[in-house]
């Protein structure tokens, strides 16, 4: 299989439970949701399309390009961690985009063959390969959820037709609101802040590496 990537890149993971973790970000180009090209931006369901903040358009990012085997996008990604990390267990987060659209069982067995820990993150909507150390789950309204417990549940709030309470009940260890950012960032974080106090199932999520100024 040739796998299609955007971008590959070292950074710290900026939300949720691993947050301030160093980390190989892995983004996959494509969505099974939407085109990412700005005169779709009213198409797709729920309207993520309009809010979403994220280039998985095209191979022409850092590190990105077309890797031919699984092998050779380990090696790649092997690359953007510090050689002289012998104490740490490397992690690699694989996102998007969907990355579940590419990633398989054969690119999960390599990654832990060479040493690392896979995180996913994915909308949910296709089923996950075994071999994944850790899956966040974003939902989008207007979706069909099919992956249904994992480790963290992360809602970009607030999103009509994906209310907290649709998700309450599913199997994660961890449930976040992450407010949604643009023009109304300041309103969205209080909103989700309000919600967090008032149902303590739910934890708040910030974008800290946009705080930050890391990608």
């Amino acid at each position: 299989m040739t796998y299609a990537v955007k971008e590959i890149f070292y950074t710290l993971q900026g939300e949720g439970a691993n947050a301030g973790r160093p980390a190989v970000f892995l983004r996959f180009s494509g969505c099974n949701l939407w085109s990412g090209l700005d005169k779709d931006r009213d198409k797709g369901p729920g309207g993520c399309s309009r809010w979403c903040d994220t280039n998985f358009v095209g191979t022409d990012g850092p590190g990105g390009g077309k890797f031919k085997s699984a092998k050779e996008l380990v090696a790649a990604t092997t690359h953007h961690w510090p050689s002289h990390a012998v104490h740490s267990r490397p992690l690699v987060v694989c996102t998007g985009g969907e990355p579940l659209l590419q990633f398989d069982a054969e690119l999960a067995h390599a990654f832990r063959r060479a040493g690392f820990n896979v995180a996913i993150e994915t909308n949910g909507t296709i089923a996950a390969p075994e071999g994944v150390f850790w899956i966040t789950v974003s939902p989008k309204a207007g979706s069909e959820l099919n992956i249904r417990s994992g480790h963290e549940l992360k809602l970009v709030y607030p999103q009509p037709g994906a209310e907290p309470e649709r998700f309450q009940d599913l199997d994660f260890r961890y449930f976040y609101l992450q407010p949604m950012d643009g023009p109304a960032v300041k309103e969205n974080t209080e909103a989700a802040l309000a919600y967090c106090m008032a149902h303590p199932q739910w934890r708040l999520s910030l974008q800290t590496h946009k705080l930050l100024g890391i990608p």
